[in-house]
């Protein structure tokens, strides 16, 4: 399945803006229902999260967390996912199965 992206600059402002927030461990979730029928997501790594090579693996472990697992999240919303800066210690040695357990958690409720 395609996973519809945030792009444009003014909607991340305005989710940022005008959303719930979710913290986990690794991540900050903004969940924001939109008036169009379809989920979209983004994905924000900063550069407090490590260097280039890092950020992208950060986005790689969100983007594959919602592939897998779709069915958790609810139609006509939007979802940025921004790692947080514990990430750049742990990268190394973090696996998929711990970002999901993270996100699972909250995710649930």
């Amino acid at each position: 399945m395609q996973i519809k992206k945030i792009k444009k600059n003014k909607d991340f402002f305005s989710i940022y803006n005008n959303s719930k927030k979710v913290y986990t461990k690794y991540a900050i979730i903004f969940i924001k229902e939109n008036k169009r029928n379809e989920q979209r997501f983004g994905f924000v790594a900063s550069k407090k999260t490590g260097k280039a090579i890092q950020r992208n693996r950060i986005k790689r472990l969100f983007k594959e967390f919602v592939r897998l697992n779709n069915q958790i999240f609810k139609r006509n919303t939007d979802y940025i996912f921004v790692g947080k800066s514990i990430l750049k210690e742990n990268i190394k040695k973090l696996k998929y199965k711990d970002i999901e357990k993270d996100i699972l958690k909250v995710m649930k409720k």
